[in-house]
C-alpha cells in the first residue's frame, strides 16, 4: 500500500475539527485572537463570537447568528438570486424561490491555522456546513470568507447572509451614490440599480453603489463581491446591520469580506483602498472649473464660448463638447458640416488656457457606418444581448481583446488631436436582472450578467483611461463600481433636478403635473459626500441641474456657490446656455455674472489647497468633502447640508429658495467667517447670513488656507496674451491665516510649509512656489507693527502698494474682519505681529 501524503498540522486540525462539529458532545473550542496592529478578532470559546477591537474599544461584533445560509429546493437558471426582490420595499411584492429557507448557524468550532488565521467551523439547521476563515492581512485590515462546505440532497444554498452587530446609535456612512442622506442608518441599500417605478427616472439611481460600510466608531465593513446584494443598515434592529448576497450557482465560491479598524472613521477608506486600489488623480487643470452645453450648435459657437469666457474675466481652465458633435454616435470624428476644422478649435482653446475633452458612450449608432458594419462582422457585441437601456444599441463587448484594441484604437483618433478628457455617459444596461428574473447577457469571456453587471463598468473605463497622458487627465463617468476608482478620477451624479428639492420629493414640473424627483441641489450634495468615503474622492455636478432646466437665477447662484466649494466645479445645464446669456426663463442678468465671476475664481484660487489634499489620499486616504458626523462624530450630528472641505474649511451651501441665512452646526474651535471675518464659538449652533451673493464659508481658527494670487485665470498653459496661467508661471503663493492659540501647519504638495503660533506666522519655500508669498491674517486687530526675522517691516498704505513692493506689511480694517497683509520675501523666513 502506498503511504498517505504528509499533511500539515492545520489540515490535520481541521479534520479533526470536522469530526468534532459533527459530534454534538464535544468541548467547546477554546478562545482565539488573531492580531493586526492595534486591531484584533477576538473568537470567543466555542466560537459564538467574534469581535472586532481596536485599543481594547470595542468596535464591531458577530454574534452566534451572524452567518446565515439560504437555501432553496434547486437551483433555477432563470434566476437572479436578487435579494432585493425578496423585501417588502421592493416595487412587487413576489413569492421566494421554491423551498427558500434561511438557517442560521448552530453550531461552530475555531481551530487556530497559525498566529495570523483562524478558521470556524460552521454548521447550520438541516445539515449544511461551512467554513469561515479569518485572517490579518495588514495593521487595521482582516480578510475573512465564509464558504458553504456541504449542502443535503434536495437543497442548494443561494444565499449568504451576514449579520453584524454595531452601535445602537452610532452613525453610518459609505455605500456610494445614495442622494437622500448622509446617515445610511435606517436604508434598505440594494448594491445595483434596480427598478423603482415611482422615481421620474424609472430606477432607484444606483449608478455608484460600493459594499462598504463605514460606522463612526471607527469600523468598516467592506464585501468583496460583483454578484447582487443588498445592505439593511439598522431598519429592524438599532445595532444589527445585515448583508445579503445572491450567490446563487457561485455559492460554492464563498463570499469573501473584510473587517477594516481605524482610529478615526475618516481612516477606514484608506484600508479600503488598500484592497481595491487607490484612486485615480485627475490632471492638476482638471480642478478648475470646466464648461459646457448640453448641445454645441457649431465649431464657431465654441469658439465664441472661448472667447466670452476670456472677455467676461472668467476664471476658467477646460471645456467640453457634448454631443452632437460627431457624424454619429460614436464615429470618432467631428461632423464637418458643424467643425470644419477641429484640430484649429482644439488650438484656440489651448491657447486660451483651455484643455477639451468630449462626451463619449459605448454604443455605435445604426448610422455609425462603417464602423458598426466592421464591428458587426467581426463579432464585437456581446453573444447574448438583454434589455437595452439607451437608443443607439448594444455596448461594444470589451471582454473580447479584439473588441477592446478596435475601440481604444479609435479614442487615440481623438487624444492624438489634443482631446485630453471623456465625459463618459451611460453604459448601465448590464443590469442583473427585474423582479427576481435574470436579464440574460453573455460575453465573450464566459462572463454574464451575474458579474458583468460590476464588471462592465471596469472595463468602460479603462478602455479610456489608457489613452490619457501620463501626466493626468480627465475621465468624468457616470457610474462606478468597488475597484474602478482606479480609472474613473471624476464621478457626476447623472441628470438631476434644475430644483431646489430633495431626492424623491414632489413637485410640480414644467407641464404642470407633478413630478416625483430624483432630487436637485441637496441631493447632489448628499451624493458627494457619499461618494467620498466610498472611495471616490473627485466629484461634481452639474452645476444648475440637467432635468427641468434651466435653473432660475437664485437657484444657478446657489449652485455655482456650492460647486465652487466641490472638489470638481463643471458648469452646465440641459437648457444649453452659459451664464452670458440672458432668458425670460432663466432670469440672469448682470449680477449673475458677477456672482459667478466670484465663485469659479475662488475655486481656481483654492487649488493648493485641495491639490495638497489630492496628492495625501495616498498617504492617509481621507475623502476631501467630508460630512460634519464624519469627521466629527463626538457632536452626534450628522446633517446632509454642511460639510468640511479639508480640514480647514466649513461649507454650509444655502439650499432653500428665499433663504438669506441658516444654521450652522459648528464643530470644536472657533470658526471664523471667509467673507466678514465674524468669529463664532465652536460646538454650537448658530445663525449664518447668506445674502444672495454670499456661501456661507467658515475658516477654522488656526486654519491656514493656501490660494494661488487673485488674477489666475486658468490652471492650464495658455499661450495668448494677457492669461494669467498657473502651468505658465504658479507666482506668488497666498496664504489666508486664522492665527490660533494652539500652533498649527500646513504642508504644500511641492514640500513647501506654513505654520503658525501665536503671533508669528512661518514659512519655508517649496518647489512649486518659490516667490515670496502674500500671507493674509484675517479677523485681527490693528498691530503696532510687524517684523520679519527680527527686523521690522516696512508699512505699506494700500496692498496695491505693498504688493508693488519687495517686502512689508498693510493693514485694512474693512477687510475680513480687519486683515494684516505681510508680503515675505523669497526663503524661509518668520514674520511676528508686535
Amino acid at each position: 500500500m502506498r503511504p498517505c501524503p504528509r499533511v500539515s498540522a492545520a489540515c490535520a486540525a481541521l479534520g479533526l475539527a470536522l469530526a468534532a462539529a459533527a459530534c454534538s458532545s464535544s468541548a467547546p473550542s477554546p478562545p482565539a485572537r488573531v492580531t493586526a496592529g492595534e486591531a484584533t478578532l477576538d473568537v470567543a470559546a466555542g466560537a459564538r463570537t467574534i469581535t472586532l477591537s481596536r485599543g481594547g474599544t470595542t468596535l464591531l461584533t458577530l454574534p452566534a447568528d451572524a452567518f446565515v445560509v439560504g437555501t432553496v429546493d434547486a437551483l433555477a437558471d432563470d434566476q437572479s438570486y436578487d435579494p432585493y426582490w425578496l423585501e417588502p420595499e421592493a416595487p412587487m411584492h413576489l413569492a421566494p424561490p421554491a423551498g427558500l429557507r434561511w438557517r442560521a448557524a448552530t453550531s461552530a468550532t475555531a481551530i487556530p491555522s497559525n498566529p495570523d488565521e483562524v478558521t470556524v467551523m460552521l454548521g447550520f439547521e438541516g445539515g449544511v456546513t461551512a467554513r469561515l476563515v479569518l485572517a490579518a492581512a495588514a495593521p487595521g485590515r482582516f480578510t475573512a470568507r465564509l464558504t458553504p462546505d456541504r449542502a443535503p440532497a434536495g437543497m442548494a444554498v443561494a444565499f449568504l447572509r451576514l449579520r453584524a452587530r454595531a452601535g445602537a446609535t452610532e452613525a453610518f456612512y459609505g455605500l456610494g451614490d445614495w442622494a437622500d442622506d448622509v446617515n445610511q442608518r435606517g436604508k434598505l441599500r440594494p448594491m445595483q440599480m434596480e427598478l423603482a417605478p415611482e422615481l421620474e427616472s424609472g430606477d432607484n439611481e444606483a449608478h455608484v453603489p460600493i459594499p462598504l460600510l463605514i460606522g463612526t466608531r471607527g469600523w468598516g465593513l467592506f464585501v468583496e463581491s460583483t454578484r447582487v446584494g443588498v445592505f439593511d443598515v439598522a431598519r429592524a434592529e438599532p445595532d444589527l446591520v445585515q448583508v445579503t448576497y445572491g450567490t446563487g450557482a457561485a455559492s460554492a465560491d464563498g463570499l469573501a469580506f473584510h473587517l477594516f479598524a481605524a482610529a478615526h472613521p475618516l481612516d477606514v477608506t484608506k484600508l479600503y483602498y488598500d484592497v481595491t486600489g487607490y484612486p485615480a488623480v485627475p490632471a492638476p487643470w482638471a480642478l478648475g472649473p470646466w464648461i459646457w452645453r448640453d448641445e454645441s450648435r457649431d465649431q464657431a459657437q465654441v469658439e465664441d464660448d472661448i472667447a466670452k469666457i476670456r472677455d467676461l474675466d472668467l476664471a476658467t481652465s477646460a471645456i467640453w463638447i457634448d454631443r452632437p458633435y460627431a457624424t454619429a454616435v460614436n464615429t470618432f470624428d467631428f461632423n464637418p458640416a458643424q467643425f470644419m476644422d477641429p484640430a484649429a478649435m482644439i488650438a484656440t482653446a489651448h491657447a486660451q488656457g483651455l484643455r477639451v475633452a468630449l462626451w463619449h458612450t459605448p454604443y455605435l449608432a445604426s448610422d455609425a457606418q462603417p464602423l458598426l458594419a466592421e464591428a458587426e462582422a467581426a463579432g464585437y457585441f456581446p453573444t447574448t444581448v438583454g434589455l437595452l437601456l439607451n437608443k443607439w444599441g448594444k455596448p461594444l463587448d470589451l471582454t473580447n481583446p479584439a473588441a477592446y484594441a478596435f475601440w481604444q484604437a479609435h479614442i487615440r483618433q481623438y487624444t492624438d488631436m489634443g482631446i485630453e478628457g471623456f465625459k463618459l455617459d451611460y453604459a448601465e444596461d448590464v443590469v442583473p436582472g427585474l423582479a427576481g428574473a435574470r436579464n440574460a447577457w453573455e460575453f465573450a469571456d464566459g462572463s454574464d450578467e451575474r458579474t458583468m453587471h460590476h464588471g462592465y463598468q471596469l472595463l468602460y473605463h479603462r478602455v479610456y483611461a489608457e489613452t490619457l497622458p501620463e501626466t493626468g487627465g480627465f475621465l468624468l463617468c457616470r457610474a462606478a463600481r468597488w475597484g474602478d476608482q482606479r480609472s474613473v478620477s471624476v464621478v457626476w451624479p447623472g441628470d438631476m433636478d434644475a430644483t431646489f428639492t430633495r431626492h424623491g420629493e414632489v413637485f410640480t414640473g414644467g407641464d404642470g403635473n407633478p413630478v416625483t424627483g430624483v432630487g436637485g441641489l441637496p441631493a447632489t450634495v448628499i451624493v458627494g459626500l457619499n461618494l467620498g468615503p466610498s472611495g471616490f474622492p473627485f466629484y461634481g455636478a452639474d452645476t444648475g441641474g440637467y432635468r427641468h432646466s434651466p435653473p432660475g437665477k437664485e437657484l444657478y447662484v446657489r449652485w455655482l456657490q456650492q460647486t465652487a466649494l466641490s472638489t470638481v466645479m463643471q458648469i452646465g445645464d440641459s437648457s444649453s446656455e452659459p451664464v452670458w446669456e440672458f432668458t425670460a426663463a432663466n432670469g440672469r442678468d448682470q449680477e449673475s455674472v458677477d456672482i459667478y465671476r466670484v465663485y469659479t475664481r475662488l475655486h481656481l484660487r483654492l487649488f493648493p489647497y485641495e491639490w495638497t489634499y489630492a496628492q495625501r489620499l495616498a498617504q492617509d486616504g481621507r475623502p476631501i468633502q467630508r460630512a460634519l458626523g464624519l469627521a466629527f462624530p463626538e457632536l452626534d450630528a450628522h446633517p446632509s447640508d454642511e460639510y468640511l472641505f479639508g480640514d480647514d474649511l466649513l461649507v454650509a451651501p444655502v439650499m432653500a429658495a428665499g433663504a438669506v441665512a441658516r444654521t450652522v452646526v459648528l464643530p470644536p474651535g472657533a470658526w471664523i467667517d471667509w467673507w466678514d471675518g465674524t468669529v463664532y464659538p465652536g460646538g454650537a449652533t448658530v445663525e449664518v447670513a447668506a445674502p444672495l451673493a454670499t456661501l456661507p464659508l467658515l475658516l477654522r481658527a488656526g486654519g491656514i488656507v493656501p490660494l494661488l494670487r487673485p488674477t489666475i485665470d486658468t490652471l492650464a498653459p495658455a499661450t495668448a496674451a494677457g492669461i494669467e496661467s498657473y502651468a505658465n508661471d504658479p507666482g506668488a503663493l497666498w496664504v489666508r491665516i486664522a492665527r490660533g492659540a494652539a500652533p498649527t501647519a500646513f504642508d504644500l504638495f511641492d514640500g513647501g510649509r506654513v505654520a503658525q503660533d501665536g503671533a508669528t506666522v512661518s514659512v519655508t519655500p517649496g518647489a512649486t512656489f518659490t516667490a515670496g508669498p502674500m500671507l493674509e491674517l484675517v479677523a485681527e486687530t490693528e498691530p503696532a507693527g510687524v517684523d520679519l526675522d527680527g527686523a521690522a517691516l516696512a508699512r505699506a498704505a494700500t496692498l496695491a502698494e505693498l504688493e508693488a513692493a519687495a517686502s512689508g506689511w498693510a493693514w485694512d480694517a474693512a477687510a475680513t474682519g480687519g486683515t494684516v497683509w505681510v508680503k515675505v520675501p523669497a526663503g524661509a523666513h518668520t514674520a511676528t505681529l508686535r
